[in-house]
């Protein structure tokens, strides 16, 4: 087991952006599983969010951490074991679990696994274009 995590430099890439949207076509396609190694890769970052996607092989161990924001944790493929607020959850794909913001937690990678990491950063200040979406969006000007 080990705690070490190699990023990708390249973060930008994946996504494609619109006026009002942002797209990452093939989460699966973007990050592979490495023999005895954890792997990250920032594969989008837009107005008030961003995802990380990692690889982990099996045994591998993400130790106690926290987020700075809340996140959302969803398994492409594998089976992890996540430790928080005193509980272990067996995350498998078609499942997702929130953390709240600086909650301690542990990962482990019970068999070769994809996980994509979606961070909620509630401090940005969202943009509004004209599109109905953000902030005051469905109200009546003053």
């Amino acid at each position: 087991m080990t705690d070490a995590v190699t990023t990708d430099p390249a973060t930008t890439g994946p996504a494609t952006a619109g006026p009002a949207t942002t797209e990452v076509a093939d989460l699966r396609a973007l990050v592979a599983v490495q023999p005895e190694a954890t792997v990250s890769r920032t594969v989008l970052r837009a107005d008030g969010v961003r995802i990380v996607l990692f690889a982990f092989d099996a045994g591998q161990v993400l130790t106690e951490h926290t987020a700075a924001m809340p996140v959302l944790l969803q398994v492409l493929d594998g089976h992890l074991r996540v430790g928080a607020a005193g509980r272990t959850t067996d995350l498998v794909p078609s499942g997702v679990l929130h953390l709240g913001t600086r909650v301690p937690h542990t990962v482990e990678a019970v068999e070769p696994s994809r996980l994509v990491l979606t961070m909620l950063d509630v401090r940005a200040a969202p943009v509004h274009d004209g599109t109905g979406i953000g902030p005051g969006a469905g109200r009546r000007p003053a």
